[in-house]
């Protein structure tokens, strides 16, 4: 199992940054990532739809062989002890827990902000998370205007910034003030600098991508997984416009994606 890939998904683009800390951090690895782009998004879906999504999924990304599923999706996350006992002994991570570690890190008494999707929020796993370590405040507020946002390339300007002052001032006027804003979606470091600008220099940004490439590390030299050859090159998986994925992906992934490595796939 040591030279099969690593597979990553999430409800559509946003997980590429995951991918693209994962890949900076392991670069002897090969990568395969699902995007479910047709069924985007999964936060405003009831969490029994979001956990059978989450299922075709990973079990998509099993039938390829992976030898770790790393759900890069803050709402399938919410569901990690479903999937993990469903595909066990198989390891799978979610970004929550790692989120929720470097937000304490930032701010170790709080307050912490969180901004996720609605389904996030609703099911409070970055309340739980937190609390699991640390008494520290939590506040959440939903933004499910992001993540069409971001898909979109709406990351900048007169609209992402409206849009951001809507949902964040209120959440800043709490008192007291979050002293770290956790970006509780993998698609929300695409609009990183028009939430520092809303939100201003004393609140620190956390961004889950680069502590779950650390967790992913320490997982594979503690099982022994890590790779012992050069890898192969890292393929996409989408499930709607393949092309678009290839041409917006790029705004998550820090580079360009050959549209002809992502393969469109039906998981029903």
């Amino acid at each position: 199992m040591n030279n099969a890939p690593i597979g990553i998904f999430d409800s559509g683009m946003g997980g590429l940054t995951v991918m693209r800390a994962l890949a900076k951090k392991l670069p002897g690895e090969q990568f395969l990532y699902l995007g479910d782009t047709a069924r985007l998004p999964y936060g405003t879906k009831s969490a029994d739809t979001v956990r059978r999504y989450a299922l075709q999924a990973a079990h998509a990304l099993t039938r390829r062989d992976v030898k770790l599923v790393v759900i890069a999706c803050n709402t399938a996350s919410v569901g990690l002890p479903y999937l993990q006992e469903a595909l066990a002994p198989l390891p799978v991570i979610g970004v929550i827990e790692p989120g929720a570690e470097a937000a304490l890190a930032a701010a170790p008494g709080g307050p912490i902000g969180v901004i996720a999707t609605e389904g996030t929020v609703k099911g409070g796993a970055y309340v739980r998370a937190i609390h699991a370590l640390s008494a520290a405040p939590v506040v959440q507020q939903a933004c499910p205007l992001f993540v069409p946002m971001a898909e979109e390339g709406l990351t900048d300007g007169p609209i992402a910034e409206a849009v951001a002052h809507r949902y964040l001032d209120p959440l800043m006027a709490r008192l007291p003030r979050p002293k770290v804003l956790v970006l509780g979606c993998t698609h929300y470091p695409a609009l990183k600098n028009v939430i520092a600008r809303v939100v201003g220099p004393d609140v620190t940004l956390v961004d889950s991508a680069a502590i779950t490439a650390d967790v992913v590390a320490r997982l594979l030299a503690e099982r022994g997984l890590a790779a012992s050859e050069s890898p192969g090159a890292h393929h996409f998986y989408c499930t709607d416009a393949p092309d678009r994925f290839a041409r917006v992906g790029e705004i998550f992934f820090g580079s360009q994606i050959d549209p002809g490595a992502v393969e469109q796939v039906d998981l029903q």
